[in-house]
């Protein structure tokens, strides 16, 4: 099917789920607005990832779902509601794929992902496994004849954040020396570097590069988070409890960033702060931070890298086994050229 750009005054694009994966989605938002200027450009999203586009200057508004609160007839009863004429869907689960069916747009998108694929009248065919997640999000514009103008993905630094973070980063004596940020959270245990590993990293950047880190931490996260601190000493601060846009802030006042795969990640890469990424089961090359000098450390010694694997057979060694040493060498390697 052909989409007619001049039957498009309401737009929604879908993507639930993971932060990370909706921060990679912000860069079709802006090359829609560049090819539909007039239209709504709606966003659904679940709850947790609100934050990632509250203040988007190329979006009209946010629907939030929330899963433990909203049934699947409440959400498509919201959608039908707006009357869109075109629906993306960039996230091919069966709730996102039987909305987009019920929505009643003229034009529905989605991926050839089994029978959702049925959901659809403009269908994609899926790169996964073949290009960044970004471009896997930009094939759904491709598809329909939007210029890509622009792959970045974009966070916004909402105002009252940047003041939260000035005023903590004030009160807390770390305007005067430089500052390493630690994201030690992640979505899976097996994504995750461990906590006593993270303090040894910390007593190596603090005895050998004299600067200070900030422990930063999200929901499930302040016992690791306190561990770590503790584990370095006197130069290691805890972050405050914080918003997804106050963590973001927080993070642009440091030097650099050391994080496991995960939403904060990628946020830190769309402020422009540079990274030190710890992969394991993950594929940088699919999922790594996108727009900023990055460095992906890996254990490199292993065979069973980007197994993407939950749950791991034989004791995680990718995350068990990689030492502060070599983190630290990736570190120091970032913190030469800024």
């Amino acid at each position: 099917m052909l989409l007619n750009p001049s039957d498009i005054r309401n737009i929604l694009i879908i993507k639930l789920r993971a932060i990370g994966d909706v921060v990679l989605s912000t860069p079709v938002l802006e090359n829609l607005r560049s090819a539909f200027p007039e239209s709504t450009i709606d966003f659904l999203v679940e709850s947790n990832s609100h934050d990632v586009l509250s203040g988007n200057p190329y979006l009209s508004t946010i629907l939030v779902f929330e899963p433990k609160r909203q049934n699947g007839i409440g959400l498509i009863r919201k959608v039908r509601g707006r009357n869109y004429d075109l629906v993306i869907d960039l996230f091919g689960n069966p709730r996102s794929a039987l909305v987009t069916l019920a929505s009643g747009a003229r034009y529905r998108l989605g991926y050839r992902f089994g029978w959702r694929r049925l959901c659809y009248n403009i269908v994609v065919e899926p790169r996964g496994g073949e290009v960044h997640n970004v471009e896997f999000n930009l094939d759904a514009l491709r598809r329909i004849g939007v210029p890509v103008i622009r792959s970045t993905p974009f966070f916004p630094l909402l105002q009252a954040s940047e003041n939260f973070a000035d005023e903590f980063f004030s009160r807390s004596g770390l305007k005067s020396k430089p500052v390493i940020a630690f994201n030690p959270g992640g979505g899976w245990y097996t994504k995750r570097w461990r906590p006593q590993q993270f303090a040894k990293l910390g007593r190596l950047i603090v005895d050998r590069l004299g600067k200070r880190i900030l422990v930063m931490w999200g929901p499930g996260e302040l016992e690791d988070a306190r561990q770590i601190a503790s584990g370095i000493g006197q130069e290691a601060i805890l972050a405050p409890p914080s918003s997804l846009s106050q963590f973001a802030s927080l993070m642009k006042r440091c030097s650099m960033v050391v994080t496991n795969d995960s939403g904060p990640m990628h946020i830190a890469a769309s402020v422009g702060i540079p990274i030190v990424a710890i992969f394991g089961p993950t594929r940088p090359e699919f999922q790594g931070p996108v727009g900023t000098t990055a460095v992906i450390v890996r254990n490199s010694e292993l065979t069973c890298l980007g197994c993407n694997l939950t749950k791991c057979p034989i004791g995680n060694p990718c995350m068990e086994e990689l030492t502060a040493e070599r983190v630290y060498e990736a570190v120091a390697s970032v913190m030469e050229k800024i």
